[in-house]
């Protein structure tokens, strides 16, 4: 009896591999229309300054993580990070980071996997690490008794989610998100954010079953594709864009599959979003997000889409205002 049952046990394991090998390697990466999705076009014609130069900050593997620092020279300021979204990198923070320096100690780091020196590109060792980088930096760059505020635009707001949700989530006192991701079945989120993502959705599932009984070894695999337009690819910077990630560093970069949880444990923090936001249904974040938290505040742009979001002057003025209560 005992054997039949063993058989049967091993037989299932077999057929449940056998599953999750055919979803992973039946579907692979391929060629992106080139096309956005998401409108470049501001972003790329605002005027900018030299951006400022990147330092470089150990992490507790050795690897050099690539931050941007903007000091306010203010005694008792607090300090913010702010985390990039997916498929680029911290100079999109430029003109933002440089105008809150006035009120706040601005880090904005490239993580591990972007920009110009991103280790291994669209990648990164385990999941976790991002939120491992994070910690380190703050606790590298972190005066004694500073407040610290983690943002984040997009997946790199979908991080913060996923940050104060983790074992690290201590460290952060308030949070800023700019139309943030929080999960690919939250009721914020467009299909394919509104063609920005390729989810290679099958395997996705087939790594996660994998996962789910210890099995790691294809997790450097890529499962999601971004359709940066080539008018970015072809630019003076298209060499430090990333237009693909692999299950790990996809999986360290969004909230967990309980987002709600993750989204509950948040500290104090502000939303803004657009109303245009071609990617998130941003109407949908405060009915979402209030179910589970009170500590959160909205504010809705008018006209701004996804990427706009960063730069608008409502935005600024929103966190200025947060900020100062810190």
């Amino acid at each position: 009896m005992l054997s039949s049952i063993v058989r049967i046990a091993l037989t299932s394991a077999v057929v449940a591999g056998a599953g999750a090998l055919a979803l992973i390697f039946t579907q692979r990466p391929g060629p992106m229309p080139g096309k956005g999705g998401l409108d470049f076009s501001a972003s790329l014609s605002t005027p900018r300054p030299d951006p400022a130069p990147l330092q470089s900050v150990a992490m507790r593997d050795g690897y050099a993580l690539q931050v941007r620092a903007f000091d306010s020279g203010r005694e008792n300021a607090p300090m913010l990070v702010l985390v990039h979204g997916s498929g680029w990198h911290g100079l999109q923070f430029d003109g933002l980071a440089r105008r809150l320096s006035a009120t706040a100690d601005v880090l904005v780091p490239d993580l591990r996997g972007h920009g110009t020196r991103p280790g291994n590109r669209g990648d990164v060792d385990y999941i976790g690490q991002l939120e491992d980088d994070l910690a380190d930096l703050i606790e590298a760059r972190r005066a004694p008794g500073q407040k610290v505020i983690l943002g984040g635009h997009s997946s790199g707001g979908g991080l913060v989610v996923r940050f104060a949700g983790g074992r690290h989530g201590g460290l952060i006192d308030g949070a800023v998100l700019l139309a943030p991701f929080l999960k690919h079945n939250a009721p914020t989120t467009r299909p394919n954010s509104g063609g920005w993502a390729r989810p290679l959705t099958r395997r996705i599932i087939g790594l996660s079953m994998l996962n789910a009984v210890g099995i790691t070894a294809l997790n450097d695999l890529p499962v999601i594709q971004f359709d940066m337009p080539r008018t970015v690819l072809d630019g003076p910077l298209g060499d430090t864009a990333t237009t693909r990630y692999s299950y790990r560093l996809n999986s360290s970069y969004a909230p967990r599959a309980d987002y709600l949880s993750d989204v509950a444990a948040l500290p104090p923090f502000l939303l803004v979003a657009g109303t245009e936001d071609e990617a998130f249904d941003a109407g949908a974040y405060q009915p979402t997000m209030q179910a589970v938290t009170e500590r959160g505040r909205y504010v809705l742009v008018p006209g701004a889409g996804h990427l706009g979001i960063v730069d608008a002057a409502a935005t600024q003025a929103a966190i200025q205002g947060f900020l100062d209560e810190f």
